[in-house]
């Protein structure tokens, strides 16, 4: 491995290629085959409290008890908290520059107790507010991968 500075930035490069693997586990399976199979959201629900947590996780963090209890949810949701973003990056999901503007939000899908954030398809100020209704708009069937990306954004319900 070489180091290199550019630009006042540190850039390592590496001789070999360094392939590595990530697991999403058995709840995160789940949960992008039901969007890419059935185009719809699962969570996992508490026995203990009855929280509902997107995605699926393995245990409860009020109650500390393992989840096993599968639900579907809605498609839809609401706004909790979003942000226009103008600044260019490079989007670690797909390699490529991200166009700006573009909003991230925080959403509360319906049926679960905490928020989900993804792209939500406006960047008007004037248009969008917390608290507004919102829904998952999926890429088309033959184009899905099984991962986040099969969501392309939510779009605001009228």
């Amino acid at each position: 491995m070489a180091h290199q500075v550019e630009s006042e930035r540190l850039v390592s490069v590496f001789a070999y290629p360094m392939p590595y693997e990530w697991s999403i586990g058995l709840y995160g399976s789940k949960f992008f085959q039901e969007i890419k199979q059935n185009r719809r959201f699962v969570g996992i629900r508490c026995n203990g409290c009855g929280k509902v947590y997107v995605p699926p996780r393995r245990v409860c963090g009020p109650c500390f008890q393992e989840l096993a209890e599968l639900v579907a949810l809605s498609d839809t949701g609401v706004i909790t908290a979003f942000s226009v973003v103008n600044y260019p990056f490079i989007d670690p999901n797909t390699g490529a520059r991200r166009p700006i503007p573009y909003t991230y939000g925080y959403i509360k899908l319906d049926g679960a107790d905490n928020i989900f954030s993804h792209i939500i398809n406006e960047t008007d100020l004037s248009k969008i507010k917390v608290g507004m209704k919102v829904r998952a708009i999926f890429k088309d069937t033959a184009e899905m991968q099984g991962n986040i990306q099969d969501i392309k954004y939510f779009d605001i319900v009228a």
